[in-house]
């Protein structure tokens, strides 16, 4: 199993940006095991949540063995505390870099399928906010979308004040990531928003996967947030179980988002824990 480690200079965000890529390419099988079939990967790309980094998900879970066993590339993007939406004001737009720039690039480095039915986007938390987010408003390159755990804090965003003593509870923060409150409601930064005009203008609509915790203090935005959705009219399954904002979930549930999505199924490669004894 290829695990690379690199920093892609962004023009989304003028800057260089980590980026961590499980590529599959060197899988190698048993003698007398059928080789996969040479042609392009189909990608995920794993948003982390706030304070992570582009090493949490590999960190956090086995996404790496299992992604091998699936013949799936999984890229992840690191994405500041910003809800990968656009800041036009400051130059970080994190939504066109995960949405756009990055499938670009890394379609051009590796052979990754360009097929919207082959690409697909997911995150945990604020991660999930940002595959929601993006997932929907490039649905033309995402034919599905996972979010664990989703982070979905804007609806009553504006009414926030800074009268808390944890910052990202705070005012001065939403506004930092969001700009005007005031606004957010009826822009792109809200994946809902963004989901009722791609309804309403009968566009191809990505699948959805959400999933959340018993215990956690989301669980309540999670459930209306399918429920949206599904009035909508979008393909969503739900999922919840036991657990909180934790590891232990996400571990568990990304595996339920790779049983989800339309992948091929394979073996497992030749690996320290898959010697053949």
């Amino acid at each position: 199993m290829a695990f690379l480690q690199m920093n892609l200079m962004s023009q989304s965000l003028m800057r260089s940006v980590p980026v961590n890529v499980i590529l599959p390419a060197d899988k190698l099988v048993f003698p007398g095991m059928p080789q996969r079939e040479e042609k392009p990967y189909k990608t995920l790309y794993l948003l982390h949540g706030v304070f992570d980094n582009h090493t949490a998900w590999v960190n956090g879970t086995n996404i790496q063995r299992w992604a091998e066993e699936d013949d799936l590339a999984v890229v992840m993007p690191a994405g500041d505390n910003m809800f990968y939406v656009d800041q036009e004001a400051a130059h970080n737009y994190y939504g066109e870099f995960v949405g756009k720039e990055l499938v670009e690039l890394t379609r051009k480095m590796f052979p990754l399928s360009d097929k919207r039915e082959d690409t697909y986007i997911a995150g945990l938390s604020m991660g999930g906010y940002g595959a929601l987010r993006n997932g929907l408003k490039y649905h033309e390159t995402f034919g599905c979308i996972a979010g664990l755990s989703v982070a979905f804090i804007i609806d009553d965003i504006d009414k926030r004040t800074n009268d808390t003593p944890f910052f990202i509870e705070s005012r001065s923060y939403a506004e930092s990531v969001f700009g005007d409150l005031s606004q957010v409601a009826q822009s792109d930064k809200n994946p809902k928003w963004i989901a009722k005009n791609l309804a309403e203008a009968k566009a191809e609509l990505p699948k959805i996967y959400i999933a959340c915790g018993l215990d956690d203090s989301l669980l309540s935005r999670n459930q209306e947030l399918q429920r949206d959705l599904k009035e909508l009219g979008y393909d969503v399954t739900y999922e919840e179980a036991a657990g909180a904002h934790e590891w232990d979930f996400w571990n568990r549930h990304i595996k339920r988002v790779l049983e989800w999505l339309p992948l091929e199924g394979g073996q497992a490669g030749i690996n320290g824990g898959n010697v053949g004894i």
